[in-house]
């Protein structure tokens, strides 16, 4: 082959990249659709976008995403959800660019309204339990979301500062993992958080509709420390839980991407097998927690129910084998002393 030969094929092979990417580009400009409130008209940021068949997609932080019957060709109705708001059902055909929901007034009866000023208190925290075995760790996928729970510790007021959520870093060169000063995968992932009451030991009703997220990379290291102060977050009673979801990867600024969720597998009989995609960063799992804390559940499948992460609940996982039932979430809080 001639040098010109091997040029013009190069150039002809870049030139069909650089045409699908300005196709795929213009194919998600004509699809992107913003999720609104129905009264303020202001965008829903990260709303949940289920498909019904266990897998979905989320809204970013303008409440838009991405959706196309070429990229989902078996889905013909989405299910919208976001807290503070009335579901939304609707069919996928003839789908317009803005999607309404409308607020609910749901009262938040565990949530202190009004601060005391200048109060005294203790701070106090519960460290996170860290490990850097990726054999421990759980893999992140957006169809399910992890709560933890935790209880009062007293009978004064306690008002929730921080989160601590425990990662553990990849390797670059897997011969070199167990050394501290060795090259870590990078990664970029959006992550949401909740807070839930404590309903007869599952997850009830949520203590904020703040849209709380923060954005972990490898930069942070093995532990993401949350500051939550400003939402004022009072411990109940009967204690509460703490639950983590992840979003997606986003670009360097921090903005969600709209990738696919999950990949699709040809099986033997011809079948096409949707398997969640798994999300860096690692979540460790630990065995130092006497009683099992933590709960599941599959976001995208509308009415599913929280489940301990235990033996004979359904879940087919390498770490139960183990005994890690528990995701070691740190929290530091301020117990007021009484005046």
């Amino acid at each position: 082959m001639r040098i010109n030969d091997v040029y013009l094929k190069s150039i002809s092979l870049t030139m069909r990249k650089i045409l699908f990417v300005i196709l795929f580009i213009g194919q998600l400009s004509f699809a992107q659709i913003t999720v609104k409130d129905s009264i303020t008209k202001y965008p829903v940021s990260y709303a949940t976008i289920s498909f019904g068949n266990g897998n979905g997609i989320f809204a970013d932080d303008e409440g838009q995403f991405y959706f196309t019957k070429k990229l989902y060709p078996d889905i013909d109705s989405l299910f919208i959800s976001a807290l503070g708001f009335k579901n939304l059902n609707i069919s996928t055909k003839n789908l317009p660019d803005e999607l309404f929901l409308q607020p609910k007034a749901d009262e938040l009866d565990e949530v202190v309204v009004g601060v005391k000023l200048d109060r005294k208190f203790k701070k106090e925290t519960l460290k996170p339990y860290l490990d850097d075995n990726y054999y421990n760790c759980w893999l992140p996928t957006i169809e399910s979301e992890i709560a933890v729970y935790f209880p009062k510790t007293t009978t004064k007021d306690q008002k929730l500062s921080s989160v601590s959520f425990p990662i553990a870093l990849e390797s670059k060169d897997w011969k070199k993992r167990k050394r501290s000063n060795s090259e870590k995968k990078k990664f970029s992932t959006l992550f949401k958080v909740k807070f839930y009451n404590n309903n007869n030991g599952i997850p009830g009703k949520v203590l904020t509709y703040e849209t709380i997220v923060f954005r972990a990379t490898e930069k942070d290291g093995d532990v993401f420390e949350l500051n939550v102060d400003e939402f004022d977050i009072y411990i109940p009673e009967n204690g509460f839980f703490v639950s983590l979801q992840v979003l997606g990867y986003t670009d360097k600024l921090g903005k969600l991407l709209p990738n696919k969720k999950y990949k699709e597998i040809e099986s033997k009989n011809g079948n096409v097998i949707k398997i969640p995609t798994n999300f860096r960063p690692l979540l460790p799992f630990t065995e130092k927690v006497e009683s099992k804390n933590t709960y599941i559940k599959r976001v995208f499948i509308s009415g599913n129910n929280w489940l301990k992460f235990e033996n004979g609940n359904g879940f087919q996982s390498s770490l139960l084998d183990k005994n890690l039932f528990n995701y070691g979430i740190g929290l530091t809080y301020k117990t007021y002393k009484d005046e």
